[in-house]
């Protein structure tokens, strides 16, 4: 049932003939651009007892060419004596995907010097410690992307080093009684080079950035395949892509890197194994393909997949009994937030399971599988004479209410109102909004976005993390500046499960349904037919004045503008490129 080798896409390079027919087929071309970036400021440094370790460290906040230079030129002097480090952090402005590159002067050495370079997402990460032998607060770990180095760098020359995720790098020169030069500390940035099709700006300020931040954060997970993290989860996880596979929809349209995930998730998850080892990514993937399909009205790749989806469905179907109970896998999984409260896990899980074959039954349906459409859509049924408490878990009744199983409006009167953002978590924060604008409860989301994701902006943030609680802020330090004694360091301090301390990753593309969900509802893009053939506007302004804002389609973008009027109605303007039938 596998979808095999349909990762194996390469975009060929032109490459100096001298190569020869030899490399045919072994060299690929660099699907992403690279770019540099001088640093914003100097967030702290150390130069001695007298203040003269480092020299014109101004000079490395200049605009760099890449290219070392001979002779007196001014440069930042940076000098370790046998009892004193010299060492600095940089401060690149936001975060970043990549790794740092020195432009060098000369040095008092022949050899090359040593240095120990850290990436941080945060201040305090890039001055902690490394332990990789386990995971604790206050400490980070190296896993999945190199960000603790100790290595030697030339004299009079251009080294580069790193690929991670980060904000601040601290350099410390290891080299006793040595003194280098340094021209140029720029970082380099690895991103795809595509444009923002999709567009949000309201009167609030807050939103817009929320939603300009969110899609930030997705679009620097669009490596070669579309990651989770980009210091740490650099993997394809088919639960984690449902978020960013809706905000990459509503900002860039149409982007390779998608079926590119899916091709690969099959062909590393073959059936009867589930995706990334767990039964609800399989769900997941179900859903997605609904979606991109709707989005972008592909149907060769959704028959490329055809007979993934349809085995898929019958190996769940052989694990639902009549009574409604089902045996899919022992592990249960919905986020890691929910995990302490296992009967709201089961229940979600369960409801999760509806929406899956409901979209299985619609896109069977679509591929002329009527048998497989039926399967689902029986399976679903028997799932369904069975619905299980949702034990106070605002993940859990978000997808009952999204699955059908549990009344949206119950479902957010009993549970996802209750203490606004409190209970929210990242990646499921997409689902309790989805299930508050089912019960139309449209200005309590945004409230709850302004408060939740907007919390992380207050706290420095420039992409939105993996987790987060707003338990978190009380007495806590922003993440761009040193702890003060007496404060909480908001990254090192907190995190738990698989992310305590400084492994917590700030940069998730989980987290970016703030962005997806203010297109669909704020301005009101609802797709009505596949490919965006025919598209529903219906904004839900709140207590926003007014709302304009762009939305990618196959055949172009969407143009909308809604105005409230004094009497609160709401005056709207919109332009579809041709072949888009607009319903209002």
């Amino acid at each position: 049932m596998a979808v095999a080798m349909l990762c194996a896409i390469s975009v060929k390079a032109q490459i100096p003939p001298v190569f020869g027919d030899s490399y045919e087929g072994k060299i690929q071309k660099d699907e992403l651009t690279r770019a540099y970036i001088s640093p914003q400021r100097i967030v702290w440094m150390y130069d001695g007892e007298d203040g003269k370790l480092i020299e014109h460290s101004e000079m490395l906040l200049e605009p760099g060419i890449s290219q070392s230079v001979m002779g007196g030129r001014p440069m930042c002097t940076v000098t370790s004596t046998a009892n004193e480090t010299a060492s600095i952090i940089l401060d690149y402005g936001r975060e970043l995907h990549g790794g740092l590159q020195l432009v060098m002067g000369t040095s008092t050495r022949r050899e090359p010097s040593l240095v120990r370079i850290r990436f941080g997402e945060s201040v305090g990460e890039v001055n902690s410690q490394t332990i990789n032998y386990d995971w604790k607060v206050g400490y980070s770990t190296d896993d999945h992307a190199k960000r603790d180095i100790v290595v030697e760098i030339p004299r009079e020359g251009l080294f580069e080093i790193g690929n991670t995720g980060f904000r601040f790098v601290r350099i410390d020169l290891l080299q006793p009684q040595t003194t280098i030069r340094l021209k140029e500390a720029r970082a380099v940035l690895r991103y795809r080079d595509i444009p923002y099709l999709g567009s949000f700006k309201s009167n609030d300020e807050r939103m817009n950035k929320i939603w300009l931040t969110a899609a930030y954060t997705v679009h620097l997970n669009m490596q070669e395949y579309l990651w989770d993290g980009i210091k740490r989860d650099r993997l394809v996880w088919l639960g984690d892509m449902h978020p960013e596979v809706s905000t990459i929809a509503k900002v860039f349209g149409y982007n390779e890197v998608v079926p590119k995930s899916l091709d690969i998730a099959c062909e590393y998850y073959p059936l009867p194994g589930w995706m990334n080892g767990m039964s609800a990514y399989s769900m997941w993937y179900l859903i997605i393909h609904y979606d991109w399909y709707m989005q972008n009205g592909d149907l060769d790749f959704l028959k490329k997949h055809r007979d993934y989806i349809v085995g898929l469905i019958a190996q769940i179907d052989g694990k639902i009994d009549a009574e409604g109970n089902e045996n899919l896998s022992f592990s249960r999984f919905l986020d890691w937030p929910s995990s302490g409260n296992p009967k709201g896990v089961e229940a979600g899980f369960r409801g999760l399971l509806s929406w899956a074959l409901a979209d299985a039954e619609k896109l069977c349906n679509i591929l002329g599988e009527p048998a497989a459409a039926k399967q689902a859509a029986d399976a679903r049924a028997r799932l369904n004479k069975k619905v299980l408490p949702h034990n106070d878990l605002k993940q859990a009744a978000a997808l009952m209410s999204i699955g059908g199983v549990m009344d949206p409006q119950k479902a957010a009167d009993e549970v996802l109102k209750v203490g606004g953002p409190k209970g929210f978590s990242t990646f499921y924060g997409y689902y309790m909004l989805q299930a508050l604008a089912q019960a139309g409860e449209y200005q309590t989301a945004m409230d709850i976005i302004s408060q939740y994701w907007g919390a992380m902006l207050d706290m420095g943030a420039t992409t939105f993390w993996e987790d987060f609680n707003m338990e978190w802020l009380e007495n806590a330090a922003p993440l761009d500046e040193l702890t003060p004694a007496g404060k909480k360091d908001i990254h090192g301090d907190f995190g738990a499960y698989c992310y305590p301390g400084y492994r917590h990753s700030f940069c998730h593309g989980w987290s970016s349904g703030p962005a997806a969900w203010m297109s669909e509802h704020v301005l009101g893009v609802k797709i009505m037919d596949a490919g965006c053939s025919v598209v529903k506007i219906e904004p839900h302004l709140g207590n926003l004045e007014w709302v304009e804002g762009t939305y990618p389609t196959p055949k172009g973008v969407i143009t909308i503008k809604h105005v409230k009027k004094a009497d609160g109605t709401i005056e709207s303007e919109v332009k579809a490129p041709k072949g888009i039938k607009i319903l209002k």
